[in-house]
């Protein structure tokens, strides 16, 4: 009896699902042959499902979605990690294009760090697969060919704040024309320009203090001073930290059980190139990163009332975002101790051969003598000399060039926190 002359069994066997399947799995199990059912002549299992191998060539086969950014990448800061980190979001893999020094120039006036400088803290965040250095300041149709045929990428990918040349067009334009721009929330309470500001901030307060110290003051006139200071430092920040931005940042990933773990500390101010190399240098000695960001009264003591010029949370979003970093304890204490090193599992505690502290520290206790007295300290090279200063220093050499240029910025900025509604977004 053929299958056609069945139909009826068939059909009533399809009208029940369940038991076909399991009737079907039953005999696949057994290896009972389908002769069993008299007479039926039923298709074998492996007809009725679907090829396994095309399945998987075809999810082997899938298309990875190529994303591409660009910026600048001045200063580098929170703002520009979360963007890219939310660019990342958009594809599988994310391409970022560094703009050349000529065209920054060009465009907005001079860069305050190098394109090797912006190139380190780039290629140093965890989210970026591949670089293109010296890319243009606006997509032009040449460059947008270049990116979509030579390095197949599928969208553009640019913050809400607009992005305009110096003839008022936008820089994006041709990449929204040709249906292949997306857009992502620009990140709140923080940008290159409102650091620029707190480095001209901070460098016109220690020329007041250098005229105030040169004048006789009573008690009561230092009481001021000291509550001024304090004013500027709470003043400096519109930042407001989150768990979830911290999460989005996080691994979420502890050690092993058997991992070495590295530990090293600082204050991570203002986060440059010469950070991403140490942070690289110390990861390699382990498995497992761990580092310190200490909190702003420990820097202030350190460094004088100027700094940070970061707070903790913005420090520690800086240093969360660097791909060599594991952990971060977020205000970690000023000396490490024994119960640091149990509570942590610490294997080696690291110390760069560059760092900033002023004459007044070496009058306190040795911060690593702990593990220095286990044998687990180590100092490591500083693979670059640049420091926080020196890349403060730069604006304030540059100062009236700064000025004028976020005098201009700061008017949108104003404009913009004035206008400002609910944001929503990552």
């Amino acid at each position: 009896m053929d299958f056609e002359s069945n139909s009826w069994i068939w059909e009533r066997l399809c009208y029940y699902p369940r038991l076909f399947g399991g009737v079907m799995l039953t005999a696949a199990l057994l290896g009972v042959s389908t002769s069993y059912f008299t007479g039926l002549s039923v298709p074998t299992l492996p007809h009725l499902l679907p090829n396994l191998s095309i399945l998987r060539k075809k999810k082997r086969g899938k298309k990875r979605i190529r994303v591409y950014m660009d910026g600048c990448f001045d200063l580098m800061h929170y703002g520009h990690a979360n963007a890219i980190r939310q660019a990342k979001a958009l594809g599988d893999e994310l391409v970022v294009g560094v703009v050349s020094d000529e065209e920054i120039v060009a465009n907005k006036g001079p860069p305050v760090l190098c394109m090797e400088e912006r190139l380190a803290l780039v290629s140093g965040l965890k989210w970026v697969d591949e670089v293109i250095p010296n890319a243009p300041y606006a997509i032009t149709e040449d460059f947008m060919n270049r990116l979509f045929n030579e390095h197949k990428i599928d969208y553009i990918i640019h913050g809400d704040d607009p992005c305009l040349l110096p003839d008022g067009t936008d820089a994006y334009a041709l990449a929204k024309q040709a249906g292949r721009y997306k857009q992502i929330r620009r990140t709140e309470g923080v940008s290159s320009t409102d650091i620029v500001g707190r480095i001209l901030s901070s460098a016109k307060s220690i020329s007041q203090d250098t005229t105030k110290a040169s004048l006789p003051e009573d008690d009561n006139m230092k009481s001021v001073y000291a509550e001024e200071k304090i004013v500027k430092i709470d003043q400096i920040s519109r930042f407001l930290p989150t768990s979830r931005r911290i999460v989005q940042f996080s691994n979420g990933k502890g050690p092993g059980p058997n991992a070495r773990v590295v530990y090293i500390d600082g204050a991570f101010d203002l986060f440059h190139a010469g950070h991403v190399e140490i942070l690289r240098s110390a990861r390699q000695l382990g498995d497992f990163l761990l580092v310190g960001v200490y909190t702003d009264q420990t820097v202030s003591e350190l460094r004088g009332y100027q700094y940070p010029l970061m707070n903790l949370h913005e420090r520690s979003l800086s240093v969360l975002a660097c791909r060599y970093v594991d952990e971060v304890i977020i205000g970690a204490p000023w000396e490490v101790t024994q119960d640091m090193v149990t509570t942590f599992n610490i294997s080696v505690v690291v110390h760069g051969t560059i760092s900033e502290r002023n004459s007044s520290t070496g009058e306190r206790q040795d911060p690593y003598a702990v593990p220095k007295n286990m044998g687990i300290f180590q100092v490591i090279e500083s693979p670059k000399d640049i420091t926080t200063t020196s890349v403060a220093q730069r604006i304030i050499a540059n100062h009236e060039i700064y000025v004028k240029r976020n005098t201009k910025k700061e008017a949108s900025e104003k404009k913009y926190y004035a206008e400002k509604q609910y944001v929503s977004g990552d």
